[in-house]
């Protein structure tokens, strides 16, 4: 009996970047907690921004929590690109929940930045859209532990458990450092479905966005780093994959030292 291919009869949503679907089959598999990863100013944000407005055009249930930019910042970034979040908020089929602007008090801002009472908010927002598929962004889920990164992987797994029950597709925003471009706790990524890390150099003086599928599940994804592009009042796309180059097959400069250095005491040892 032939076997059916992978990925085949698993419910996939769309993340409205163009050319980035056609690298995870399709989609992102439904009930996935997906993290998405990397340094200030790679692309993070307007990837969730599109994975949101993908969702109010499919009629899902959309959340956006928002930790370091005040809603209306979110707003106006998604009106750049032509998305009217203000409108799908006017029309109760978003909520935009502000854990940035504390002090303002109204229904769907954090008191703190708290991992539990973020949890119950977005319940609270999942029930008044009501029953349907679901959509979260959590921009960014790293900041929850900032001042404590050894409860990274605690913190995001709680986050994942509790949210599971209630349908959500979520992608999870990990910030990165700028000095090591690493994660702040390593945690979210250990217990994330999917992981998407976004990068950026600088070639011959300009700056490079790069995307690149490291992780997803249940999914046979693309394994190739691509270049991608935020072009104004259209916002992502994926270019294309970017062209093997001798340093991604060479052995770094400090191994190939090593070992030299090993060849030439063998050298000297032997009579």
């Amino acid at each position: 009996m032939a076997q059916r291919p992978r990925g085949v009869g698993i419910e996939r949503l769309k993340t409205g970047v163009e050319g980035f679907d056609e690298l995870v089959a399709g989609g992102i598999p439904r009930g996935f907690f997906v993290a998405v990863v990397g340094e200030p100013g790679t692309g993070k944000t307007v990837f969730c921004i599109h994975y949101a407005w993908q969702g109010v055009l499919e009629g899902d249930k959309v959340i956006y929590v928002t930790t370091e930019e005040s809603r209306e910042s979110v707003m106006r970034q998604a009106a750049m690109f032509g998305m009217d979040f203000a409108g799908a908020v006017d029309r109760g089929r978003m909520i935009i929940i502000d854990a940035l602007m504390k002090s303002r008090g109204d229904e769907w801002s954090l008191a703190e930045l708290d991992l539990e009472e973020m949890v119950e908010k977005v319940i609270e927002a999942k029930k008044r859209l009501g029953y349907g598929r679901a959509r979260l962004v959590i921009d960014s889920l790293s900041a929850f532990w900032l001042d404590k990164p050894a409860m990274a992987r605690r913190y995001s797994y709680t986050a994942k458990k509790l949210l599971y029950r209630w349908d959500f597709t979520t992608l999870a925003v990990s910030q990165y450092a700028i000095t090591t471009g690493e994660a702040f706790g390593w945690g979210v990524e250990h217990v994330a479905d999917g992981v998407i890390r976004f990068r950026r150099r600088i070639r011959r003086g300009e700056l490079k966005r790069y995307v690149l599928v490291e992780k997803m599940r249940q999914t046979p994804h693309s394994l190739r780093m691509h270049e991608i592009e935020i072009v104004d009042r259209r916002g992502m796309r994926v270019k294309g994959p970017v062209e093997y180059r001798r340093e991604d097959v060479a052995l770094p400069p400090s191994v190939v030292r090593r070992i030299a250095r090993i060849l030439r005491e063998a050298e000297r040892e032997t009579p």
